[in-house]
């Protein structure tokens, strides 16, 4: 196991997360290794589940297990580190594995380098240099490797002047030639020069230390301060938001006991008024009755004198007597109402708000082969498209776009709302956005309003919205993820910046009469440098 650790690289063994060597390393589907803690804490501190080396995205999240053999070579190679740093080196540091040159069997660790001899020396072979005469006057120095830099590639003589004018080290050659004009000094005038300076750089480099020592000074005594306002701010809010609260539930307490006061009123009024009608309704029955007995009477002289007083009508005059129903609080109603929307306003207002409440519109996307330009190829989720060289031999389709390399996702929207995220990382040109069930996908048409796309792209280094004309879009930062939503019930389509969570462009007043479908274009791959492929990313969820 020793031997095998011995053939591998240091780099080999240590994790891209946090530098060091393995500690209960986990391989990733993509094949690359790190800590189990280290992937661990980096897929939890982000919202895409990702390789941090290659970039892969995953999804669902893996489930990862400990690789045993990595983590055996990991702590071999721990082992035999520390074994090295526990053996004393009488070498500089650098020059331990610069092995002298004429050594034929072993080579020994060279001591110094010769610039004249172009070769490196152990203790037995430097020898001479130390005893001849003709050697002593060659330039020894430390050992260094790869001597043969030293050397003029044009000329193949040893580069000792330095041109000033070119900022180069040169032979005597070149100084005669393409530097015959130029400031040429001999190479330790330059060096006595430059080592004149090197107090003046030194100081430079300590006045930059210091001033980037106090910027983190001051870094983080912002980010005390922000968090103290972070927390002061926040128990202001909430104060503000529990005083409302209570507001409100007081008021509505106050509204309802209102209301049940003048319900009440209403009905003792109305039961009042049903009592002494109900009262009357048993004298005119009364009445009613003794005018059909009499009607069967045969003493006349007693059916005149009863009926006047039978027949009189009853001295209250209903007729404009009712109960008023004043149990209406529309203006409460739409005060509170009101208030619900402006505070919506405001808070919406708030680019983690507006994202938030976006994203629980979230849809799950998956690419249509089906619509795809021969040239583009999907990955086997369906969530990543490229484009390639050369076309593909597909079967016609009338779904299918054929004249640039676009795709469509397979799912459409004919109501409500809906939101999904576009990783653009690394393309020079591309385009997204939605366009409707019945856009043309044979011709050659432009992207525009009128032709039922409502989309946004880069090209040309220019961002732009694809109106009735190209409207230029002016950001701040380069899009990484693009959020696209849209509101098909109010005719809006908006584009942001997943990363700053901040408002691209908005399409506003369309009349949406058609499914909608996400779609996506790669442009043109020029020389390999628009290869990146466009990815549906998964959103986070809102909690």
């Amino acid at each position: 196991m020793a031997i095998a650790s011995c053939l591998l690289s240091e780099e080999q063994f240590l994790c891209s997360v946090c530098l060091d060597v393995f500690i209960e390393p986990v391989s990733t589907p993509c094949g690359h290794n790190f800590c189990s803690a280290c992937i661990h804490k980096y897929w939890d501190s982000s919202d895409i589940c990702q390789c941090p080396f290659c970039k892969r995205i995953f999804s669902p999240r893996p489930e990862l297990q400990v690789n045993t053999v990595v983590s055996e070579l990991a702590a071999e190679f721990k082992t035999l580190v520390q074994v090295k740093a526990s053996t004393p080196d009488k070498q500089l540091a650098g020059t331990a594995d610069v092995l002298c040159d004429i050594c034929s069997e072993i080579k020994e660790n060279a001591v110094k380098s010769c610039l004249m001899c172009l070769a490196s020396f152990c203790e037995v072979h430097l020898e001479p240099h130390q005893r001849v005469a003709s050697f002593k006057s060659h330039t020894l120095l430390d050992p260094v490797k790869n001597l043969d830099d030293r050397m003029c590639k044009s000329h193949n003589k040893i580069t000792e002047l330095y041109c000033r004018t070119d900022q180069v080290c040169i032979c005597v050659l070149c100084f005669k030639t393409n530097h015959k004009s130029h400031n040429v000094v001999p190479l330790e005038e330059e060096y006595e020069a430059v080592m004149a300076k090197k107090d003046e750089a030194m100081a430079s480099i300590q006045k930059m230390i210091q001033s980037r020592s106090e910027k983190i000074v001051e870094i983080e005594n912002s980010v005390v301060v922000s968090q103290r306002e972070a927390e002061k701010e926040k128990e202001a809010s909430v104060q503000v938001f529990t005083d409302l609260i209570r507001s409100i539930q007081r008021s509505q307490a106050e509204l309802v006991e209102v209301i049940e006061e003048r319900y009440r009123a209403t009905k003792q009024k109305a039961e009042c008024f049903l009592k002494e009608l109900k009262m009357e309704m048993a004298e005119l029955e009364s009445r009613s009755s003794q005018l059909e007995q009499l009607s069967q009477s045969e003493d006349h002289h007693h059916f005149l004198q009863s009926f006047p007083t039978l027949c009189s009508p009853l001295n209250k005059d209903w007729t404009n007597i009712g109960v008023p129903s004043d149990l209406s609080f529309e203006a409460v109603r739409g005060a509170v109402t009101l208030l619900k929307q402006r505070l919506g306003e405001i808070m919406e207002g708030l680019p983690e708000i507006k994202m938030k409440r976006m994203r629980e519109h979230a849809v799950d996307l998956t690419l249509d082969p089906d619509t795809a330009f021969c040239s583009l190829v999907i990955s086997q989720d369906g969530k990543q498209v490229i484009l390639v060289d050369t076309k593909q031999n597909l079967p016609y389709n009338p779904k299918r776009f054929e004249m640039y390399s676009e795709v469509l996702a397979k799912e459409g929207f004919t109501t409500g709302k809906f939101y999904y995220e576009v990783q653009v990382t690394g393309k020079t040109e591309w385009i997204v956005g939605v366009v409707r069930e019945s856009v043309d996908r044979k011709k050659d048409m432009a992207l525009s309003v009128k032709n039922g796309a409502w989309v946004i792209g880069l090209d040309d280094g220019i961002y732009s919205a694809y109106t009735k004309s190209t409207v230029k879009i002016t950001l701040k930062e380069k899009l990484q993820t693009v959020g696209i939503f849209v509101d098909y019930d109010k005719g809006v389509v908006s584009f942001y910046d997943v990363n700053s969570k901040s408002h691209i462009y908005s399409f506003t007043g369309a009349l949406f009469t058609e499914k909608l479908y996400p779609y996506f274009c790669l442009q043109s791959n020029v020389n390999g440098t628009n290869s990146a492929p466009l990815i549906i990313t998964p959103v986070p969820q809102t909690h």
